[in-house]
């Protein structure tokens, strides 16, 4: 292998990298409560999404519905789903509050800088029906 050669596939390379980063390929992190609201309808059938709680670190969210609470996390690449119904399992940190799926393949939820009392005014919300008017 020649000088060149070397050079040239380092230089591939690292142009894969940034047209990957760029494209945000391979980025699962929960922006905010719009994306999980999406991520949650797009994931479950007949879910319509209404309030939502994101981690302040982007690795789980929770999203009230029509049929129950949406547990979302990040899962590799991916968005895992899960549908709960109330009363959720709850173990409270410093950290945050560790919602309990009972799901072992699933696991726990830890939504960081979330505090007990928004996940319970969030699952008084569940199963509340929305109102949508048309002009």
């Amino acid at each position: 292998m020649t000088l060149t050669q070397l050079g040239g596939s380092l230089v591939a390379v690292l142009l894969l990298a940034w047209i990957a980063r760029w494209l945000k390929l391979g980025e699962s992190r929960i922006a905010d409560a719009t994306t999980a609201a999406e991520f949650a309808e797009a994931s479950l059938a007949g879910f319509r999404a209404g309030r939502a709680i994101v981690a302040t670190d982007g690795s789980a969210a929770l999203v009230a519905g029509n049929a129950g609470v949406a547990v979302l996390k990040r899962h590799g690449a991916r968005v895992a789903v899960r549908r709960l119904i109330p009363p959720l399992h709850l173990r409270v940190a410093v950290e945050g509050v560790t919602v309990e799926t009972g799901e072992r393949l699933f696991g726990a939820v830890t939504l960081f800088g979330v505090t007990e009392g928004e996940i319970r005014a969030l699952e008084a919300d569940a199963g509340r029906p929305t109102v949508v008017t048309l002009h």
